[in-house]
């Protein structure tokens, strides 16, 4: 069963702790695989979420490679929008945050053949049933409603696996709720060298990287989201951020607390600013006070604006220069073909798959 034996909270946890321990003494050791689905431009949330985060591990000296997961686009949904627009975005969004392309490798699913045969033989490994159970799985399946379960939503998890072991990644930073796919993984890992290497590690079996990514609410007060169009997108200019905070949703209580179980919406305005001004929310709402939602919103906007000021204008500086993208996509393409060659090869070889004389 894939989820029934992912790890503890508290042993990921310290897991965890100890692998940082490690980053910091040999960063060369580690690969790091991650990456969005291009379904439009990146947001607050992402950026806290996840995006900081590889930057982070890169300039510690990680190996990191970004997918662009183009393919997962059609998982649950029946056309790709306008795909390549949205891909030109989340290449603005790496970049300007600080993803180097000299060092990472940004490539596109679509783009990389061999990583994708990899799903055959990796779905040898896991049953119907298996995959059934996977949480994310289950969510995104309740998610869809109506809508029938697609075959490449079922098999997700093994895409997943076949994105990590492709470039021999190591290191998978996830949040709590995603340790049942770092499981996946490492089991079709297991399961591959046992099956078909005879017990000869062909894949090592990554660890995941627990990351206690905030959760920062749209506009609205639900999660932010794309498609919900409640979310606060990184390249918004200074007025257009203004705009999206004066709009968002609050309480009527003027007094301002931190409170995320009570006053959720009220908590994420004031995580916001915490993150983007290096302080604690509690000390932000006790200067705030009786001043109302006004006040904050004003200190949220503030606090955004100028801390995202650089990234934006280095988003501009990036978006007038359209065939630097195209480039930079396109040597992160031919470096994880070469990559993804390599390991299919290797995956021949020990499956007794190769012909050639």
């Amino acid at each position: 069963m894939i989820n029934t034996t992912t790890d503890s909270f508290d042993v990921s946890a310290a897991r965890s702790a100890h692998l940082e321990g490690q980053i910091a003494e040999h960063p060369e050791r580690f690969r790091v695989l991650s990456g969005d689905r291009p379904t439009g431009a990146l947001h607050l949330g992402h950026f806290f979420g996840t995006l900081a985060n590889r930057v982070r591990l890169q300039r510690a000296g990680v190996k990191l490679f970004v997918v662009i997961a183009d393919y997962q686009v059609i998982t649950d949904r029946d056309h790709v929008g306008d795909l390549s627009s949205n891909v030109h975005e989340l290449l603005l969004d790496y970049l300007a945050a600080g993803i180097h392309p000299e060092t990472a490798t940004v490539f596109a699913h679509s783009a990389v053949p061999a990583l994708n045969q990899l799903m055959l033989p990796f779905l040898s490994l896991v049953t119907a049933a298996e995959l059934r159970r996977n949480p994310t799985v289950k969510a995104e399946a309740e998610a869809t409603g109506e809508r029938a379960l697609t075959g490449l939503l079922l098999t997700y998890p093994v895409h997943q696996a076949a994105d990590i072991l492709f470039c021999h990644g190591n290191l998978v930073p996830v949040g709590s709720d995603q340790l049942p796919h770092v499981e996946s993984t490492r089991l079709i890992a297991r399961r591959f060298n046992q099956r078909y290497g005879g017990g000869a590690p062909v894949f090592g079996e990554p660890d995941a990287l627990l990351t206690n990514a905030p959760l920062l609410l749209g506009t609205d007060g639900t999660k932010m989201s794309k498609s919900r169009g409640n979310a606060i997108e990184l390249g918004c200019t200074q007025d257009e951020t203004a705009k999206a905070i004066r709009g968002a949703k609050t309480d009527t209580d003027r007094s301002i607390t931190y409170d995320p179980v009570n006053r959720p919406e009220i908590a994420s305005l004031l995580l916001t600013a915490a993150l983007c001004s290096d302080s604690d929310p509690v000390d932000l709402a006790e200067s705030i006070g009786s001043r109302g939602a006004g006040a904050l919103k004003a200190l949220v906007t503030e606090t955004v604006n100028e801390y995202f000021r650089p990234l934006r204008k280095r988003r501009v500086e990036l978006s007038a220069d359209p065939a630097f993208l195209h480039s930079v996509l396109t040597r992160g393409n031919a470096h994880a073909n070469e990559i993804a060659n390599d390991t299919l090869d290797r995956v021949r070889h020990v499956m007794d798959m190769s012909y050639q004389p």
